[in-house]
């Protein structure tokens, strides 16, 4: 077994729920503390290993089947085109791609997704758009932006982990709203924005790690009640075109600018919500290539703020992102992946129905790469991880994704990585786990 193996299994079945800050999946014995110990800043405290990160090791060992990751399939990536684009960035553009470029993004880039926003009712101009290397350093900006120590931020109950960890790194309190099948509860979503929040962070589309989708309903009111008390939205949409059954619904920046009456023709966009993509779940994640919207104003800060991280984006990952996208073929690639994913949540869904016992409940996502299966009370899902891992699945437990604690009985299920087969497999042998931990 390698270094790297053994390190991934200590970890994830020698304590990788711990709660002590920094401490997940430690062993037992842990080295002395060291000269930089006493000297890293008080924000580190409350940042902790990812358990994400320690599950994507498994999928490096043929013989886990991993529900753990939000990975897209490997086979949909357009590894073809992308060689083809690279050639031609490299013949065309090789002395401009290879070097520095403006921390705002690849302009023709930055316009391309302007007119792709466009077609979804996202009026802006290039001057609203940064390139960020990926969602997590766009989260990390606005933490960084919008975050001092102890300022309470609204989301999702439970939400995203990766936000999370960036606001954590901030030192950022929670207000957590529960969500149901139509998204945010809006009488405790309205308690919470009367304790004056920071901003609300919410994924509105296919949600991580719900799987649920905000209904039209409620994004009308979560804008209207937002803008009432003056809190502004980020508002996360990495899956939104990644949509199976169902009518597009509008973003919350749409909204936000249609009651503004912001953006479009000669007005400028200075909207209430910072709107974030990826093109991580569309083209690649390696290419590490997302985009913020903003009133220019916020962009210019966030560009001041990413000078100080990266400079900029990588020019020639932009390049390639720009050239392999352009003409149309980032539509048709969708469609290709919309056809693959919706297939295996439709054999996820049908293999729960198989295999689970009764009393399980799970959610069933319209998009996206996730779904959320609810254990009856009692269940300690992080436990039942122990017990996966030995059966060769794996899964993520729910209370990661619980700003404030909760969440025992919870799991989040990925349905896009394996094909329908090993699908069937991986939740046989999850279903095994929990009828084991059911008759204790």
């Amino acid at each position: 077994m390698s270094v790297l193996e053994t390190t991934a299994e200590e970890a994830l079945l020698g304590g990788l729920m711990s709660n002590e800050p920094g401490r997940a999946g430690a062993p037992m014995s842990a080295a002395p503390e060291t000269l930089w110990e006493p000297r890293f800043a008080q924000r580190m405290h409350g940042i902790r290993a990812s358990m994400i990160r320690e599950l994507l090791k498994l999928t490096e060992k043929p013989d886990i089947i991993s529900f753990g990751g939000g990975l897209p399939a490997p086979e949909v990536f357009p590894a073809e085109e992308i060689r083809a684009a690279t050639n031609r960035v490299l013949t065309e553009h090789g002395t401009t791609a290879l070097q520095y470029t403006t921390t705002e993004g690849y302009r023709p880039l930055r316009e391309l997704l302007v007119r792709h926003m466009a077609r979804y009712g996202v009026i802006v101009r290039p001057e609203n758009v940064l390139i960020t290397s990926g969602s997590q350093q766009a989260l990390d900006l606005v933490g960084k932006l919008l975050i001092n120590p102890g300022d309470r931020v609204l989301t999702e109950e439970p939400t995203y982990l990766g936000a999370l960890q960036a606001f954590n790194a901030y030192q950022a309190e929670y207000l957590p709203v529960p969500i149901d099948d139509e998204g945010l509860d809006l009488d405790a979503l309205e308690r919470q924005l009367r304790s004056g929040p920071k901003f609300l962070y919410v994924l509105p589309n296919f949600q991580n790690p719900g799987g649920v989708t905000l209904s039209l309903v409620r994004r009308r009111r979560v804008v209207e009640r937002a803008a009432h008390y003056g809190i502004p939205i980020v508002e996360d949409d990495p899956y939104g075109q990644l949509r199976y059954e169902g009518e597009h619904l509008p973003p919350l920046v749409r909204i936000d600018a249609e009651l503004h009456g912001c953006g479009g023709g000669e007005r400028a966009f200075t909207g209430n919500v910072l709107y974030m993509s990826t093109l991580s779940k569309t083209l690649a994640p390696g290419l590490r290539v997302a985009w913020v919207v903003a009133p220019e104003t916020i962009i210019t800060k966030l560009v001041q703020i990413k000078q100080g991280a990266d400079l900029h984006t990588s020019t020639f990952c932009q390049y390639v992102a720009h050239e392999v996208a352009k003409g149309g073929f980032l539509d048709q690639h969708v469609r290709r992946i919309r056809a693959v994913y919706g297939e295996r949540r439709e054999a996820m869904l049908a293999a729960l129905a198989r295999h689970f016992p009764r009393g399980v409940r799970w959610t069933r996502p319209q998009g996206g790469l996730f779904l959320w299966v609810t254990l009856p009370k009692g269940f300690d899902t992080a436990a039942l991880l122990e017990d996966a891992i030995r059966e060769k699945v794996a899964f993520v437990p729910g209370s990661a994704f619980y700003p404030c604690g909760g969440g025992q009985e919870t799991m989040r299920l990925n349905f896009s990585y394996a094909p329908p087969d090993v699908i069937e497999e991986g939740i046989r042998r999850l279903a095994r786990v929990v009828e084991r931990a059911r008759k204790k």
